[in-house]
């Protein structure tokens, strides 16, 4: 086969558009299991680099950041940053992680919402070290706080489109007051910013998160909005380094959903902006990472209840958020050796935490289980191990990376004295 620099990744049979969770190997993830044990978080850097590729190719000319809260892991931030994909950073962690990883400051846009003083404070202190750092304002009050901290430097406005989508009401964040400037009153805040010595360099808007093919005219309608403002900007205001239109583009967590044709976004995102002098910037977070990773989990309990048999494991909705938080579905495998060789029955996987919100999935037709089995829960390499929590006095799982072969140990696992550590360092009792 050719170098990969000479293959389309729309044409490379080793770059698929999705990964599902029957291409992972049972035998490897078994072997996984043996090593660092359950609950354990999988992901397979080889396969970011992949999905990094794939947009690459589909937006060869606009400039791509990476949403760190997606997976704030450090090599994920390391590969994409070699890969020259910038970092988008939600908070002052998130920042501090990207320049950890080696990010310059024009790599690294700074986009907090209603950002604590401390997190400002950060911000504008690592802006003095890295002057090439934007930090993107989302209301006027931030920008005031930004000029009583004597930051004058890079900045950019987050604007409320009116327009949402995604794949659950509580990330549709286009048409949520809580995020940014109205569009009608865009033009006058940066036009205000600027007369106060701000080094204005860009609008900023976010749609939502998991946009699928459905939502394309949407998507359309929100950026022909955004190339819209962005000339009345340039005509007014002045010029402007870059027009980002955020990320969420969808995945497809269901088997019988395809996969979203990326290159096809990237047509009617260019056609609807229209002709701009700014750079057009893209943002996504789930794209780079949800098929990289796999939860493995280890039954426990295996229970028959008058409408269901219910399967009890050893991760939780402390470990995986996104079915108790989003209703959101993500594909389960009994990855045990003879597991194709038992019948099929509906089960209802459980964790251990103590809410009837804990649950991954309810009469989902799976090999039938014993207790010892190894499940595997796919598509938990966004928004899985940064929404993980101690709920319940729980210790957080550790996790692994592959990488041309090889695997690392990224995440040490928690111990319940990691847990009460805090109380005992503050002198209280209980730990």
């Amino acid at each position: 086969m050719a170098d990969s620099e000479e293959v389309s990744p729309a044409n490379d049979p080793g770059n698929p558009p999705v990964r599902r969770l029957e291409a992972w190997d049972a035998p490897s993830l078994r072997g996984l299991v043996e090593e660092y044990d359950t609950p354990l978080y999988v992901l397979d850097i080889d396969r970011v680099r992949e999905n990094a590729r794939r947009l690459e190719s589909a937006f060869p000319d606009a400039e791509i950041l990476y949403a760190a809260k997606a997976n704030a892991l450090g090599a994920v931030l390391e590969t994409l940053l070699s890969a020259g994909v910038g970092i988008e950073c939600a908070s002052a962690g998130e920042l501090e992680r990207a320049l950890a990883a080696g990010a310059s400051g024009s790599e690294v846009h700074y986009t907090a919402v209603n950002p604590p003083g401390r997190d400002l404070d950060l911000a504008v202190s690592r802006a003095e070290e890295y002057p090439d750092l934007t930090i993107i304002a989302g209301a006027q009050d931030t920008i005031d706080r930004l000029e009583d901290r004597g930051y004058d430097g890079r900045l950019g406005l987050r604007v409320n489109p009116g327009i949402g989508a995604g794949h659950h009401e509580k990330v549709r964040t286009g048409s949520d007051a809580k995020f940014g400037v109205p569009s009608d009153r865009a033009v006058e805040t940066l036009a205000d910013a600027a007369e106060r010595g701000f080094d204005v360099v860009g609008i900023h808007a976010h749609v939502g998160s998991g946009v699928s093919a459905d939502a394309l005219e949407d998507h359309r309608e929100f950026v022909a909005r955004m190339g819209e403002l962005a000339r009345e900007v340039e005509s007014e205001v002045g010029d402007l380094e870059f027009l980002d239109v955020g990320g969420g583009f969808g995945v497809p967590y269901r088997a019988e959903e395809g996969p979203l044709d990326v290159a096809a976004v990237a047509e009617a995102t260019r056609e609807a902006v229209g002709e701009v002098g700014a750079r057009l910037t893209i943002e996504p977070g789930r794209y780079f990472l949800a098929d990289a990773g796999v939860l493995l989990t280890r039954v426990n309990t295996v229970k028959e209840a008058p409408e269901a048999t219910v399967v009890g494991v050893d991760a939780g909705m402390t470990t995986l958020l996104r079915p108790a938080m989003y209703d959101a579905y993500h594909p389960v495998r009994n990855v045990s050796a003879d597991a194709g060789e038992r019948e099929r029955r509906p089960q209802t996987i459980t964790g251990p935490i103590c809410e009837s919100s804990d649950v991954f999935c309810e009469g989902r037709e799976l090999p039938e289980s014993d207790r010892g089995d190894l499940l595997a829960i796919g598509n938990a390499g966004a928004y899985g191990y940064e929404m993980a929590s101690q709920y319940n006095s729980r210790p957080r799982p550790a996790s692994v990376a592959l990488e041309g072969g090889e695997v690392r140990l990224t995440r040490s696992r928690e111990a319940i004295a990691d847990v009460t550590r805090p109380e005992r360092t503050a002198g209280n009792r209980g730990g």
